[in-house]
């Protein structure tokens, strides 16, 4: 969480700059390259890591939306309520029987294709439990490139990483 990390948002790499500033802490997009971390000058590593997941949440919770909105009509199904959470191993989740689905926090790092496959195949669980053919055939029916942005998904470089020049 110091200035010159690279971090990600929609599959873009960004290079972090650390501003110290009074105000009230916060990100911004400066420009194709820059995120912006605004923090008070003795917030610690733990503090920074927190504004910015903060803000990535906030990020995915906008984009999120409209995809399960879209792709509940696409499918017709209906999702009881849908979440972000932070998650080691998986990009989502869903309950069937509950009608919920989870998406991971890191997503917000990942391409925009990626987020809406990844809201289309939870959403298709609603429909097929099971990854068997109906669920596949479901996928190909309504998402046709979708093994190619799980492709995409499971390849693109999560979190951060010094920068390089």
């Amino acid at each position: 969480m110091v200035s010159g990390e690279s971090h990600y948002y929609l599959g873009r790499r960004y290079r972090l700059r650390v501003t110290p500033a009074d105000a009230a802490a916060g990100v911004v997009l400066r420009n194709r390259t820059t995120l912006e971390l605004h923090v008070r000058p003795d917030l610690d590593a733990e503090g920074r890591e927190r504004i910015l997941q903060r803000w990535y949440r906030e990020r995915l919770r906008e984009l999120v939306s409209p995809l399960v909105s879209k792709w509940e009509g696409i499918l017709g199904v209906q999702a009881a309520e849908w979440g972000i959470r932070r998650m080691k191993t998986r990009w989502g989740g869903c309950n069937p029987t509950a009608r919920r689905i989870w998406v991971n926090l890191e997503l917000a790092k990942k391409p925009p294709d990626c987020l809406e496959y990844l809201i289309a195949h939870e959403l298709t669980h609603l429909i097929e439990p099971h990854h068997d053919s109906r669920f596949t055939a479901l996928l190909d029916r309504h998402l046709p490139n979708w093994r190619l942005h799980r492709q995409e998904l499971n390849a693109t470089p999560l979190g951060h990483a010094e920068w390089k020049y």
